[in-house]
């Protein structure tokens, strides 16, 4: 009852090259994540300012809202770039 089956199959070798202008775009993604990471660091600066004006003069506590909101798109902009690298790095 049982049979071997033979499967022809073509191997298909992709090899990726870039596209005309990714230089540029690339530059400009660099720049991005450059400004992602200055623009968390300083939510960070800005959060721990808030937390000791909040300490000394009291009133609503936002500053764990700013820190948290910092820290979860720090993680997200970390995530994109290693995915990121490595979706370029396969071959």
């Amino acid at each position: 009852m049982l049979s071997t089956v033979e499967v022809l199959a073509q191997q298909v070798h992709i090899t990726p090259e870039q596209p005309p202008g990714a230089n540029g775009l690339i530059k400009i993604v660099n720049w991005l994540s450059w400004f992602v990471m200055l623009a968390g660091i300083a939510a960070l600066i800005y959060a721990g300012g808030k937390f000791a004006w909040e300490r000394w003069h009291g009133g609503a506590v936002e500053a764990p809202k700013i820190v948290l909101g910092a820290l979860v798109g720090g993680i997200i902009a970390t995530s994109a770039g290693t995915i990121m690298t490595q979706i370029t790095s396969v071959q």
